[in-house]
């Protein structure tokens, strides 16, 4: 298979396209869900990602039903797919924990009729877990709460599974410890706080370009713990979980960059890239 264009490393494209997301989810998502190609090269830059890098990432989010193309009043642009909005707002729900808090006791459980082949099993696995699906087996998967992405990630591998809704005879919370490693999730926790803290408090918010490189860094790091957290309710997590210390660092950090990160954000979209609409 041919690699990316121009010299560039799969690596370096795979990072970009990982970038993209963030943009598309954390921010584009709320104005519109599309940006004129200019005005992604230039939210990116602070990044350290060029030109080609974005193109050939937007491109390959193109063929694998991400984005799509648009004209928009500025030029050329990319728009989320129907695909793409679903899987950004339910993962968006996760990150800032707009979604519902309740647990009705029940489990939404997934057993699959055939295991797939190991290139389909890793990728279905992977997108299991981010949907907040966890394994009690090699073919039973289970949720504290159904995800309306299921169906489209199944049907991604072409697999068959029976779907249901079950109350569990005996505790939740060693079923929850069963199918998440929750004591090496709490330590990741703690680390992410450790490690971002320093990182941070450098930042004062008033380079706007600086504050949104920093905020980008800090979602992209946090939206990583989607593999591994499926947002359990209290109820089925230890005492003094430091998840909970984790979303308070996340949401302050957040909150306190983001009158910057708008500036920016404003700045670049308006600048001859100008996001669609919403109808």
């Amino acid at each position: 298979m041919a690699g990316p264009p121009g010299g560039l490393s799969d690596s370096g494209v795979v990072r970009a396209r990982s970038a993209l997301f963030d943009l598309y989810g954390g921010y584009l998502r709320q104005r519109g869900g599309a940006a004129a190609v200019a005005a992604l090269v230039r939210l990116l830059e602070p990044l350290g990602f060029g030109a080609p890098a974005i193109r050939t990432a937007v491109s390959r989010m193109v063929r694998q039903g991400w984005l799509t193309p648009v004209r928009l009043a500025d030029g050329p642009g990319y728009a989320l797919t129907a695909r793409a909005e679903r899987r950004l707002d339910e993962a968006g729900a996760r990150i800032y924990r707009t979604g519902p808090s309740t647990w009705e006791r029940t489990w939404h459980v997934v057993v699959l009729e055939e295991i797939p082949a190991r290139g389909a099993r890793d990728r279905l696995a992977s997108s299991l877990r981010l949907l907040g699906y966890g394994p009690l087996g090699p073919s039973t998967w289970v949720a504290p709460r159904p995800s309306p992405e299921l169906a489209d990630v199944l049907a991604a591998e072409d697999a068959t599974a029976s779907v249901f809704l079950g109350a569990h005879d005996g505790s939740a919370a060693e079923l929850a410890a069963r199918a998440w490693d929750l004591g090496t999730l709490g330590a990741e926790y703690r680390e992410f706080v450790a490690e971002w803290t320093p990182v941070m408090s450098a930042v004062d918010g008033t380079a706007p370009a600086a504050a949104f490189a920093a905020s980008q860094r800090l979602l992209h790091a946090w939206r990583k713990f989607l593999f591994r957290d499926p947002g359990l309710p209290a109820e089925l997590l230890p005492a003094d979980w430091p998840g909970t210390a984790a979303a308070a660092f996340f949401d302050e950090h957040t909150a306190r960059l983001a009158p910057a990160v708008t500036e920016f954000l404003d700045e670049c979209l308006g600048r001859g890239g100008k996001q669609r609409t919403p109808a």
